[in-house]
Order: C-alpha cells, then sequence, then structure tokens
C-alpha cells in the first residue's frame, strides 16, 4: 500500500520551482581534502506488527569511539536479513540521537543523578530538538556529509567529566501501516484512527486535539482493514557513520534547530516555545494551487558562517527557507518525492531534502540577527501533526588555505 496524495502534488510542483530558482548556493558541496574512517552499526532489534508503533529510546549504543569529527550519520530500517524495508510497509517517522555522559561503569538505568544530556547549541528549550542528527522519511535521500574542514566535535577528553564517558543514544519512531485502513492517516498520527484518549504518561488529550505525537506512542496501534492478517516481524535501525580523528586541520562546527512552531518573543529573546508539530487545514478545494506558509522569527545567539543547512518536513511538505534579517536567503530546502516502489523512491512519500552547501564565507549570520524561518505545506487537503524544522551547522572561522594546503589530499 502507498500514500494517496492528488491535487496537492500540482500545489508541490509549483512552489519548489519558485524555491529551487533562489540563489542559494545549495547544490555546491565543498571537495573531500581527507580521508574518512566508516562503520556500520545497528540498533537492537525491534519487532512490528500491522498497524502497530514503536518509540524506542535505545541508549550506550555502538558508535566510533575517541576524540573525532563526525563527518556523517545516515540511517534506514532494515529487516532481518539486512534488506532496506520500504516506507509503505513501515513508516519512519523520525529518528534522533543524542550523546549524554554517565559514570564509567555505571549500569543502563538512568537518573539525574547519574546522567548528563548533552544538546546542540539550541535553540528551544530544555533540550527540545537539541539532537545531533535525525531526519524522518527522508533519510535516505537526505545528504549529511560535513564539508572539509570542517566537522562535529565529539569525544573531547578534556571536557568529559573525570570519572565519566561518553554514550550515545537514539530513538526510533516507527509506523508500520501494512493492512491499515488509512496509511496517511496512520502516519500523521490521526486520533480517530488510534482510538487513544489520553497521551503515554495517562494525561487526558484535549478534546480538539486531532492528533499528532500524543496519539501514536510506543505500542499503541493504528486501525487494520477488517480482516486483515500480517506477520510480525524483526526489524533494526541500521545507520553509518564517518569520522576522522580530530587534529589542527579540522574547524569545528555548532549545531542549531530551529522549529516553525517556535512562539518566540523579541521581548524575551531569551524564552523559547517549540512545539514540534502543528496542523495544516484545507484552504481550498482539490485541483487547486493552495499553501499554507508558517512563518517564526528568533534570534541567533551567536553567528557564524553557515557550513551546511536542511529541512525536515512530512508529505504535503513544499519546501521551507531561512531567511537573515535583511530578506536574504540563508537557506532553502526542498522536498524530494519518491515516484517508484524501491526503498529510497516510494511514491508519495517525502524520500529526501535537498540540503545547502553555501561556498565557504558567502553566508555569514551575524551575533544577535533576527531569522525569520518559513516553512510551506500544501493545503489541498487537512493534515495534521506536520514538523517544520530546519537544521543548521555554522562554523566560527573559515578555512585557511595555507593550513590546508600543508595537509596533502587523500
Amino acid at each position: 500500500m502507498v500514500h494517496r496524495f492528488g491535487s496537492w502534488s500540482l500545489c508541490i510542483a509549483i512552489l519548489v520551482l519558485v524555491l529551487s530558482s533562489i540563489p542559494c548556493s545549495n547544490s555546491v558541496r565543498i571537495k573531500n581534502i581527507f580521508k574518512t574512517n566508516s562503520a556500520v552499526f545497528s540498533s537492537p532489534e525491534f519487532k512490528m506488527r500491522p498497524g502497530s508503533v514503536i518509540n524506542k529510546y535505545y541508549y550506550n549504543i555502538d558508535f566510533s569511539r575517541g576524540h573525532i569529527a563526525v563527518k556523517s550519520f545516515n540511517a534506514e530500517v532494515v529487516d532481518e536479513s539486512g534488506h532496506p524495508v520500504p516506507l509503505y510497509e513501515t513508516y519512519l517517522h523520525h529518528w534522533v540521537i543524542y550523546r549524554y555522559y554517565q559514570p564509567k561503569g555505571n549500569p543502563q538505568k538512568l537518573n539525574e543523578s547519574n546522567f548528563e544530556l548533552l544538546g546542540n547549541s539550541g535553540v528551544c528549550q530544555d533540550n527540545i530538538l537539541g539532537q545531533y542528527y535525525g531526519v524522518g522519511s527522508e533519510t535516505r535521500k537526505t545528504p549529511t556529509f560535513v564539508p572539509d574542514p570542517y566537522g562535529i566535535e565529539v569525544g573531547n577528553p578534556a571536557e568529559i567529566p573525570d570519572g565519566h564517558e561518553e554514550r550515545w543514544m537514539v530513538n526510533v519512531h516507527a509506523i508500520d501501516t501494512r493492512g491499515t485502513e488509512d496509511g496517511l492517516g496512520c502516519t500523521e498520527c490521526r486520533r480517530e484512527l488510534y482510538n487513544v484518549s489520553k497521551d503515554e504518561h495517562g494525561r487526558p488529550l484535549r478534546p480538539d486535539y486531532k492528533g499528532g505525537l500524543l496519539c501514536c506512542y510506543d505500542e499503541t496501534q493504528c486501525r487494520l482493514r477488517k480482516g486483515f492478517q500480517g506477520a510480525k516481524r524483526s526489524l533494526y535501525l541500521r545507520f553509518t557513520v564517518e569520522w576522522l580523528y580530530w587534529s589542527d586541520f579540522i574547524l569545528p562546527v555548532k549545531i542549531y534547530m530551529f522549529d516553525v512552531t517556535d512562539t518566540w518573543d523579541p521581548l524575551n529573546p531569551a524564552a523559547h516555545d517549540c512545539k514540534i508539530e502543528y496542523d495544516v487545514a484545507k484552504s481550498c478545494e482539490a485541483g487547486r494551487r493552495c499553501i499554507d506558509s508558517k512563518r517564526t522569527r528568533v534570534t541567533m545567539p551567536t553567528g557564524g558562517y553557515l557550513v551546511y543547512g536542511v529541512a525536515h518536513q512530512h508529505t504535503a511538505g513544499a519546501g521551507s527557507a531561512l531567511y537573515g534579517e535583511d530578506g536574504r536567503v540563508i537557506c532553502a530546502s526542498i522536498p524530494i518525492y519518491g515516484k517508484g516502489n524501491e526503498a529510497g523512491n516510494e511514491a508519495g512519500y517525502v524520500v529526501g531534502m535537498s540540503p545547502c552547501y553555501p561556498q565557504p564565507g558567502s553566508v555569514k549570520i551575524l551575533d544577535g540577527e533576527t531569522l525569520t524561518h518559513e516553512s510551506n505545506y500544501s493545503s489541498s487537503q487537512e493534515h495534521i501533526g506536520v514538523m517544520g524544522h530546519f537544521y543548521i551547522l555554522v562554523a566560527d572561522q573559515l578555512p585557511n588555505p595555507l593550513k590546508l594546503s600543508m595537509h596533502s589530499p587523500l
């Protein structure tokens, strides 16, 4: 079964054409200078049956160790044989990876006294969207490579508290849509399809809550077609990490995550309230061009040079952009929709997001600059629980050509 999407595909095609014409240096990628290391890891097994949901947190996962520069992180859902699983069977709502400190020799059980979560540089409150990497259905066709000579620095022994070690956690949220009445409705976590009245903590849902993350938590069930039978199966999140051992030739980057639902107020610039998801109301009849455009503003705590940027959107997404205070485009990112049946090209699904790789020094964000974040969705039909996030990497310094020339390309 695949997603069925109609008139909104035309609306998206038009807006994507407009966004893709913005001169943003999206496709530029710095030539590789350093030879990277690479390793493939897997999450623990998770079992799924038709209509089921898993939202698991796996702590102390296998990961590249030492003082390193992470260069890329790519992931996908696979079966027991290692074969990629298509989105129309198991929809990958999201995966996110976090870094944390814990006392050496400490058991897996975590509590506030033995666990220190290391979020990114912001800007959401309380480490919400504090991941180092994380995407959803677009995981297979979204480049994540950090161009040379930059890298995400981790494992610096000077920063790890005495008696502690650095560990990694991955959160996997997947929905099995085999045999479901409404595949798109299940992936949007529509309340009427999950038959829930409380969230995962037992708190009653608002009467007007139509759906979203509060409905499709771990071990919930989306409604199946009457009489459908399907096998339970074992799946894994397989991820590939590329990295370099840290050296003076590498320049560190900071990670910033923006959420279009952030209710930031310039009168209280330190306060953020990122809601993570929102709904898109139907605004026109089928066959007409109609786009829901949501915007928010946010002040950049510390500026720098943009190294990489990419948005995260769900089905019906029509592109997203970050604008500077003067209206210039910081980065525009547009969805890639699948056109076939094979994993990575599933028709109707967002299978990738276009990244920005600006020429070094060409996009600078000033300290305290107020950015505008825009997220666009087709509104030819209602959509529930969509997301409008933007992930950027920012560097304090530009590459030193003389220093790089001393490092022989491999």
